[in-house]
């Protein structure tokens, strides 16, 4: 897909609206019941970036990346204050944080994931578009400081040998999201001090 490397302004998505959303199909029965269905096996994020804007300047840099992004054709990094680190808001990633696989003696390369656990259910999230600089890896809970190296435009680890088999690998990170612009017209109001706005700013998660 094409995808540009370049993260929303970070002062604007501050400010954004947004979260992850789902796809049920809800069948009631004659008798009251209902039998559900997952249409998606992974959620999708939506935002709002208009929440965001509070100056004209503000305005005139989010007309300015979506020129440079050709509206909806390009996707970006959007930075969710919500959920983008491997560990709590209030927690500084740890290389401990999130396990991303078990070593098997062959296999060098592991993709990032976060899991969202409740209860006994856990839905592991994989992680596209980790933040450069950010990423820590433990192998059976010891730091790796070397021997691996990270892509970040896919979220993926590589060794440079594989771990031995059996061993846990873990990770910590910080990470963006990929979206794009679900919209290809951005409607702009400048009242008489010539303040902007715009009423909508949509965005959405980009799956590849």
């Amino acid at each position: 897909m094409a995808f540009h490397e370049v993260r929303f302004p970070d002062d604007i998505s501050r400010g954004a609206r947004g979260g992850p959303e789902r796809r049920t199909q809800i069948v009631e029965l004659a008798s009251g019941d209902e039998e559900r269905n997952a249409s998606w096996a992974n959620s999708r994020r939506r935002y709002d970036a208009a929440y965001g804007i509070r100056r004209a300047d503000d305005l005139a840099a989010v007309v300015a990346f979506f020129e440079a992004r050709n509206g909806r054709l390009y996707g970006f990094r959007w930075k969710d204050w919500a959920d983008f680190k491997s560990c709590l808001p209030s927690g500084t990633p740890a290389a401990t944080d999130q396990t991303i696989g078990t070593g098997d003696g062959t296999t060098t390369a592991f993709q990032l994931v976060k899991s969202y656990v409740s209860g006994p259910q856990t839905w592991a999230r994989m992680i596209a578009k980790p933040v450069d600089g950010t990423v820590l890896v433990a192998i059976d809970g010891v730091d790796a400081t070397t021997g691996w190296s990270v892509d970040t435009t896919t979220g993926l680890i590589t060794f440079a040998t594989a771990p031995a088999s059996g061993a846990a690998i873990t990770a910590g990170f910080e990470f963006d999201v990929p979206v794009r612009f679900d919209t290809d017209t951005l409607d702009v109001t400048l009242d008489i001090e010539r303040l902007g706005s715009i009423t909508s700013i949509p965005l959405i998660e980009v799956k590849r």
